[in-house]
């Protein structure tokens, strides 16, 4: 099947690739063509695992190419993909431009019928708005549908090949033909396929989202009474997780979510309520939560120090969101650092691929970008734990406890075991845990 991907982005370039390797023919677009000239040489602009691997085996085997403007990346397309970005506008809402335009534009260019589909993620009654854009300029027969992506950073060629379910969102006879035409390799390996109407489409991916977020805010406010209580919140947590109701997924207690979906998406859900006039509450305070779970960690640090932070220096593992990615959209560590400087206090950080993201924000002449862990606690008065990337899982303590000035480790993933930690000699403070540091 020909397929047009509009955006080569996170989204984008994984389901164009993720396409490609199913034997499809795709487009993918993008305005850029030194981004172009950079993909065809294998050149990815962001890291996920396996993606490098995935698009040049495709583009070596001629089913995957790129374009530099919709009207020639379009040609032919019996699909088209609209997989751009929607960010947070100012009031919490997505903002639907780059959406918008884009459906405009191949409005203008389309020279027969096709299936327009919206891969973004988007609030309900988008693919209406789109459907609107797309009768303005276009001569021939379209249809319009939602195919929202699942993908998790760090293991989103896996989710695209194997997933969980794929959902499509449709009322159009002939659309839903061609979609399960373009699934079929999918179905085939027996992954579930769940066709329904475009708005509960477009409300299923925001509804799991905030799900995801809500279980993660739970648990932090779960482990911020284990604090206060005595108890342990990784007992708690392994004793609730068994309950086949709740599960393990998503109960780890921690800094709060961050990255560029579930902040994005709780702030337009709770957007979407207040348009249709119903409050969601729930939704509401775990936005709430996430917001003052960031600031937690800081105060204990800050408490710590006596209030006084000058003249101290705070060595940081982790920058990126989650491990196994490099972006740092909404990442807890940022805004711990941010408060560190604030405080008067110097900051060295290293992370395994996101520093160089992390150093265009340019925090000032205080933080130290280290070359490596060990670089990163020199001469510190206390390690933070940020990302719980493999590498920081189980390092030499002797040498960490050697090179810094004090032996204190805030673990902010709850990685390390508190007994060990005080056997080893450091200071340790985890999230929700029980920990005696006498």
């Amino acid at each position: 099947m020909r397929i047009a991907i509009i955006g080569t982005g996170y989204v984008g370039l994984v389901t164009g690739a993720g396409l490609a390797e199913t034997g499809n023919a795709v487009t993918c677009i993008d305005r850029d063509q030194g981004k172009i000239t950079k993909l065809l040489d294998g050149k990815i602009p962001f890291f996920e695992p396996g993606l490098d691997d995935l698009v040049m085996r495709n583009v070596k085997g001629g089913r995957l190419q790129f374009a530099n403007t919709i009207a020639d990346g379009i040609k032919d397309a019996q699909v088209i993909f609209l997989a751009v970005g929607t960010p947070s506008a100012s009031d919490g809402s997505a903002d639907l431009s780059q959406v918008l335009d884009a459906a405009s534009e191949v409005g203008r260019n389309l020279k027969d019928y096709a299936v327009v589909v919206t891969k973004s993620t988007v609030p309900v009654g988008t693919a209406d708005k789109v459907r609107a854009r797309l009768q303005e300029t276009a001569k021939v027969p379209f249809a319009v549908c939602s195919n929202p992506e699942f993908l998790k950073e760090g293991d989103a060629v896996n989710d695209f090949l194997k997933p969980d379910r794929i959902v499509v969102g449709t009322d159009d006879d002939r659309a839903r033909k061609v979609l399960e035409d373009l699934y079929s390799p999918f179905i085939i390996r027996e992954h579930k396929v769940y066709f329904m109407d475009v708005r509960s489409a477009e409300m299923t991916k925001y509804a799991a989202n905030a799900m995801l977020a809500t279980k993660i805010s739970f648990i932090n406010e779960i482990a911020n009474l284990c604090e206060k209580v005595g108890a342990d919140v990784e007992l708690v947590r392994k004793g609730i997780g068994s309950d086949s109701r709740i599960g393990t997924a998503f109960i780890y207690p921690g800094l709060g979510y961050g990255g560029s979906c579930f902040p994005k998406d709780v702030k337009a859900i709770i957007h979407t309520g207040q348009e249709y006039g119903q409050k969601l509450s729930i939704l509401e305070a775990v936005d709430s939560v996430n917001q003052r779970q960031r600031g937690r960690l800081l105060e204990k640090i800050m408490m710590h120090f006596g209030g006084k932070g000058q003249d101290k220096t705070v060595g940081i593992w982790g920058v990126s969101f989650k491990p196994r990615t490099d972006d740092i959209r909404e990442a807890p560590a940022l805004s711990l650092m941010e408060g560190f400087l604030s405080a008067g206090m110097k900051v060295r950080a290293y992370d395994p691929v996101g520093m160089e993201n992390a150093k265009q924000l340019k925090l000032g002449k205080d933080v130290h970008w280290a070359t490596d862990a060990q670089d990163a606690i020199k001469g510190a008065h206390a390690m933070v734990l940020c990302t719980e990337w493999s590498e920081f899982r189980q390092p030499d303590w002797t040498a960490v406890k050697r090179d810094m000035a004090a032996p204190v480790v805030f673990d902010g993933r709850n990685i390390y075991d508190p007994i060990r930690m005080r056997e080893l000699g450091f200071t340790y403070f985890g999230i929700g845990r029980r920990v005696d540091n006498r």
